[in-house]
């Protein structure tokens, strides 16, 4: 019953516009206080402290700021004008170009939100100007987006890392195929659609321009080497990778000429901003975890499911449903922060692997960057296009049927997600 009633209180305040960090914070006082436990409210300090203070969490700005360098630095062009090279000419033209570009793209930044902000207004302009209806490409950009957290380097497999003392790494090259996936099924569904809602395409480029797109890009593609390449080796952790990233786009973008000294105070004022969002949010999850575990709602939802005789296959399902409908009224991370510490021990319970549950969560919460009323995606095109998100959400329709079919294949084929690190780091978690 303690579980039904935090849900419904914690949903309530969230429906009535209560912001997201109080509403986490205020339904643990609620609760606490009707219980005559106030005596707890004075670890509310100590427990946000300690969730903000994780050395991986040093990451997330870093990360934030190399999307916004990157996107302000040239960076971007360079890989969009590649990757229509490479796919321009093939069904749904400039539609895969922007899937390609993303998955490229998301090596480096890890952001979807940013990269719909960033890397987005490049692909909507193109395709406009090339004969796309305005709701059609920003639907593509809106989708393409949800690639940055799944292709590594990832915000989300970041914070996923912190909750649950999963390697990140590990969850970094389980992210690969999935995302690779995930791209590939939003390009068979533009290409599906190529031809009867007449998307236009390029001529097929000869290999003199694909290697002059190529020369061009060259040194921001490397990004994506020195990133990743650094991490899987050893030679540095993520939160050290995402500092790496920073200083080199920062070199980039004063070599390609494109970003000047003027933008920078502007840029980290937009960094303090989304990073001290993000981790006011965790800190205040911190003391919402604490919470749950005092009140021992995960393990009455264990007790539950275990009396139900319910098998893994059966709980996987509840969880799609828990989260798609939380994605619908709540923001990514903030449905990480919030639900991981009831899940963590109920997956372990069932033998889940970590590593595969995830990506699975980050999947779903991809989902839910496409979905009305708050599908934070939507939001970031929808500032620069002006088209409603309900507009949006329509049109992204096809792709998010094609992200929730991979999204069911990697739940239930755990061995897609896990077998480059196993194959690569060892089994382990």
């Amino acid at each position: 019953m303690i579980t039904v009633l935090v849900f419904v209180v914690l949903l309530s305040l969230i429906m009535i516009n209560v912001p997201i960090v109080v509403a986490i914070v205020l339904t643990a006082v609620i609760f606490f206080v009707g219980q005559g436990q106030g005596q707890f409210l004075a670890l509310l300090p100590q427990r946000m402290h300690y969730g903000t203070t994780g050395f991986t969490l040093l990451a997330v700005p870093f990360f934030i700021l190399a999307g916004n360098l990157m996107n302000t630095g040239g960076i971007t062009n360079r890989i969009f004008r590649f990757a229509k090279a490479l796919v321009g000419h093939i069904p749904g033209g400039l539609g895969q170009v922007s899937v390609v570009a993303e998955m490229l793209f998301s090596g480096i930044s890890g952001s979807a939100v940013a990269d719909a902000a960033g890397l987005g207004q490049l692909q909507y302009k193109a395709m406009v100007d090339n004969g796309y209806k305005k709701e059609v490409a920003a639907s593509i950009v809106a989708s393409a987006s949800t690639l940055g957290p799944i292709i590594p380097p990832s915000i989300s497999f970041v914070l996923y890392g912190a909750l649950t003392n999963v390697s990140v790494p590990r969850l970094f090259l389980a992210g690969f195929l999935p995302g690779f996936l995930m791209g590939g099924a939003i390009m068979v569904a533009i290409g599906i659609m190529a031809k009867p809602r007449g998307f236009p395409s390029y001529p097929k480029a000869n290999r003199h321009e694909i290697w002059d797109a190529a020369k061009k890009a060259f040194l921001s593609l490397m990004a994506i080497v020195i990133v990743l390449g650094g991490i899987f080796s050893g030679l540095f952790t993520p939160t050290e990778a995402a500092v790496i990233t920073c200083l080199y786009a920062l070199f980039l973008g004063f070599l390609y000429k494109d970003l000047k000294l003027k933008d920078l105070p502007n840029m980290l004022w937009d960094t303090i901003k989304q990073s001290a969002a993000l981790l006011f949010i965790m800190a205040a999850a911190n003391f919402f975890s604490y919470f749950t575990m005092y009140q021992r709602i995960p393990d009455n939802l264990i007790a539950t499911l275990l009396s139900m005789n319910m098998s893994g296959t059966g709980l996987m399902a509840i969880i799609f449903v828990i989260i798609i409908i939380l994605g619908l009224f709540l923001e990514g991370n903030a449905i990480f922060l919030i639900t991981i510490p009831i899940f963590l021990p109920i997956v372990m319970q069932y033998g889940f692997d970590l590593v595969n549950f995830g990506v699975v969560m980050t999947l779903l919460i991809m989902i839910g960057n496409l979905t009305p009323p708050v599908g934070m995606c939507l939001f970031a095109v929808s500032s620069f296009t002006k088209i409603n998100i309900w507009t949006l959400a329509k049109e992204s329709f096809p792709y998010i049927i094609g992200i929730f079919i991979v999204t069911v294949i990697i739940a239930y084929v755990p061995e897609i997600s896990t077998c480059l690190p196993n194959l690569l780091m060892g089994v382990g978690q």
